[in-house]
């Protein structure tokens, strides 16, 4: 009989490919993926443990698929828990001992062995726990079939992270760096197109690290990847995330300019405009070498546009040093950014360092460079108003006949009355423009792509 598979999954692009590739690895046993928790026989939470509280909701939400566990043995059959991720490698043992209910928990580098823990934790008592870091094992295990992510995918080839920023806990869920062969990650992209996916997002905690070593003992640079990729017939983007300002190499900055399938936008994250403050948190970077990178890449791609990271609060910031974070989101111009109050990290150097910043001065500076934010991200899209640019469109919108596709700038456009253009990619003229999104009438379809000539 078939089986049912639920998996939540929180947090980043890189736990969704995770949750793909449980399923994956689950489905010679019987599993297929359920759309709830009700009924199923195995629920995997897939957790992120980078934002504040992330442990708290996780047994709360443990709490809630409990309930669930014990109507279903009322009926006379079982539910498995497994809890994963990085809150599950963060936790360890201390889920089992605060939910005791809970019978299975697994760090990110150990989903390979997800069904020798079912079996397991069939026959055992207690709960199975695998917090190990076999990095090459799991990718070397894991099945070559994958399911169909759809027209859009995502590609792990680089995890973990050796920075060590004294704010993040990614070295210590994830691990050291690893990048995979490029064999294995171009034989994976060719099974993708294969499958319908013509665009791809290749993930890594640090993805402008990436140096697998290819045949014949050479390590490969992003930049050589992306330049093979950039080969396969039917894909037609090509994009990547999440970038260190310190692995921003030349060959990678030049190949923005020369391959027309990279996409012309880019997440570099800065985290704050102070070097004082970048010093304090490991960033090994400063705000003038982050800029000088920022003019190289719209000196190659004129038309590069940028997102980035803003940690608001960070111990020992002055107003000077918010003010840094605040002319650097003036110079850039950003499309977009993400920017955070800083909370304290368990484990972390940053966490114990006696010089945390109030409550209500993080929320007083957060709400100001959100603004600042908002308009910089407004203006962009109102600058794409009268450009066409191509769409693929592959999802429906709200509206009747509505459709909605993503911009090479990441911008969700909105197109009405386009069903027939339906998994298609077109040429949008842009109409309109709103805070998180682009309106757009179709004024042609695409038979020779070339992205560079159409944005």
């Amino acid at each position: 009989m078939t089986k049912k598979l639920f998996i939540k999954t929180y947090g980043c692009q890189m736990n969704v490919y995770d949750t793909v590739r449980m399923g994956d690895v689950m489905a010679p046993l019987g599993y297929s993926l359920a759309d709830s928790v009700e009924g199923a026989d195995l629920v995997i939470l897939n957790t992120c443990h980078i934002r504040e509280k992330a442990e708290e909701k996780v047994y709360s939400e443990l709490g809630r698929i409990r309930q669930e566990k014990e109507k279903k043995a009322a009926e006379g059959s079982r539910m498995l828990i497994a809890d994963g991720g990085c809150v599950g490698q963060a936790e360890g043992e201390e889920i089992i001992k605060r939910a005791p209910f809970v019978d299975i928990v697994l760090g990110p580098q150990s989903y390979h062995q997800l069904p020798e823990m079912v079996t397991r934790a069939t026959r055992e008592k207690g709960g199975v726990v695998e917090l190990e870091f076999p990095t090459v094992q799991k990718f070397d295990l894991l099945p070559e079939s994958s399911a169909p992510q759809g027209s859009a995918a995502f590609l792990s080839v680089q995890e973990g992270c050796d920075k060590f920023c004294s704010f993040c806990v990614v070295p210590y869920t994830r691990g050291a760096e690893y990048s995979r062969k490029p064999e294995k990650v171009i034989a994976e992209a060719r099974r993708m197109v294969d499958q319908g996916s013509v665009e791809i997002m290749l993930l890594g905690q640090n993805v402008n690290a990436y140096h697998g070593e290819g045949v014949g003992g050479r390590n490969w640079s992003l930049a050589d990847l992306i330049d093979a990729l950039a080969r396969i017939d039917g894909l037609h983007r090509i994009r990547y995330m999440t970038s260190h300002p310190r692995d921003m190499s030349d060959d990678l900055i030049a190949i923005h300019g020369s391959e027309p399938k990279l996409m012309p936008y880019l997440h570099l994250p800065i985290q704050s405009g102070s070097d004082e403050i970048l010093k304090r948190m490991n960033r090994k970077h400063t705000v003038d070498f982050y800029l000088d990178i920022i003019d190289r890449l719209r000196k190659a791609r004129p038309d590069m546009a940028f997102s980035s990271d803003f940690i608001v609060g960070f111990p020992g910031e002055g107003e000077k040093d918010f003010e840094g974070s605040m002319q650097v989101v003036e110079k850039v111009g950003y499309a977009s950014a993400y920017s955070f109050k800083y909370s304290p990290r368990p484990g972390t150097p940053a966490a114990v360092d006696d010089k945390q910043v109030p409550e209500e001065v993080k929320d007083e500076r957060l709400m100001r460079l959100q603004e600042l934010i908002r308009n910089k991200q407004t203006s962009f899209n109102e600058s794409c108003i009268g450009r066409v640019m191509p769409v693929l469109l592959d999802r429906d919108g709200k509206l009747e006949g509505q459709l909605l596709g993503k911009s090479p700038y990441m911008q969700s456009v909105h197109v009405k009355n386009a069903g027939e253009y339906r998994g298609q990619f077109v040429d949008v003229k842009i109409t309109g423009a709103y805070l998180n999104s682009l309106a757009g009438e179709v004024v042609g379809i695409q038979d020779n792509i070339n992205f560079r000539k159409a944005v």
